[in-house]
């Protein structure tokens, strides 16, 4: 098997320059850096991540700790840190706690101190008083995606805002009678997206001077089918029903539009509808919405941590204020009939 000197004697440069190309740490040349890559591919040398280890006191591995990897905003996320720490030479042990306090417990006061790992991510948890002394207690250092958490570099969107522009986007193309779909408590996990997302749109409702009907005020599951039968029992009231939806995910807004067509309503002419999320289905089902970059968020936290970690230098802080989101507009959305 070759070693880090025969690719030395390949590239004619000296071992520690050989050692600074392949880790991308300290200055090197594009020319030499070139030169290493070339050398190391012709003889099959890979890096050994446990030697390097070993002298740094690096494991080169990060922890994901996530409620659950069964829904759109989870994996997304999930894949745009994964992408992002093969990007770096780093491996990733997930973590999923499957919304089950023991799980949780177990994550947290044995599995997460038991493996060797350079830092944590966490996702949508919001960490308990006991779980942050135990991270601490090991020098972990943490970056969170969602909600703030006092103390713990965090990126999130500002869900509040989110909502009152999709709500207000509605009023100023006319629609008076708006209707909020969100989700239910249990699946909020540790932070009130849902609850956020309808006092935003509440406030732009409230600013309009217009009536928040409670009872177009519904919760689903944030799944196409729990929002499909859900809307669907609105839109059938045959007395009044509302000509738009803020919904608080686009899979939710899948299950509007759906519902809509399926009662031979016409979208956008009968119902527009507005989702949040930036799920890639949107544009086949022509559907406005405000992406918060789901995939950005994961890669975007990989990237604290690795300027924590002093990888590199950040540009731009994620953890600086909210984490930038883009309102996106569709076919989904128009004047009312």
């Amino acid at each position: 098997m070759p070693s880090i000197k025969d690719v030395a004697l390949r590239a004619g440069v000296s071992v520690a320059t050989v050692s600074r190309a392949l880790s991308g740490k300290g200055k090197v040349s594009e020319a030499s850096r070139a030169k290493v890559r070339r050398a190391a591919e012709e003889l099959g040398y890979v890096v050994s991540y446990n030697a390097s280890s070993l002298a740094s006191g690096r494991s080169r591995n990060v922890g994901f700790v996530v409620p659950t990897v069964g829904r759109w905003f989870f994996s997304t996320v999930l894949e745009g840190a994964t992408s992002a720490l093969i990007d770096a030479g780093y491996d990733l042990t997930l973590y999923n706690t499957s919304g089950q306090d023991r799980h949780r417990h177990s994550v947290f006061s044995d599995l997460l101190l038991r493996k060797r790992l350079d830092a944590v991510i966490t996702l949508t948890l919001k960490l308990r008083p006991t779980e942050l002394e135990q991270l601490r207690a090991v020098g972990k250092p943490v970056v969170a995606i969602g909600g703030l958490i006092p103390g713990i570099d965090t990126i999130r969107v500002d869900d509040f805002n989110i909502a009152a522009l999709a709500a207000e986007h509605l009023i100023s193309l006319g629609h008076r009678d708006v209707a909020f779909l969100g989700g239910t408590e249990e699946f909020e996990v540790d932070f009130k997206l849902g609850s956020a997302r309808e006092d935003g749109y509440e406030f732009a409702m409230d600013q309009a001077e217009l009536p928040v009907r409670r009872e177009w005020l519904i919760t689903a599951d944030f799944t196409v089918q729990g929002a499909y039968q859900k809307v669907r029992n609105v839109l059938a009231n045959p007395r009044h029903r509302p000509t738009a939806f803020v919904c608080a995910s686009d899979e939710m807004a899948f299950g509007a539009i759906l519902a809509a067509r399926d009662l031979g309503l016409s979208v956008p002419r009968d119902l527009s509808v507005v989702g949040i999320d930036g799920h890639e289905l949107g544009e086949m089902f022509g559907l406005t919405t405000i992406d918060q970059r789901a995939a950005r968020q994961g890669a975007a936290a990989v990237s604290k941590v690795l300027a924590i970690l002093g990888e590199h230098e950040l540009e731009h802080d994620p953890t600086a204020g909210f984490f930038p989101t883009e309102f996106v507009a569709r076919s989904s959305t128009a004047p009312p009939a």
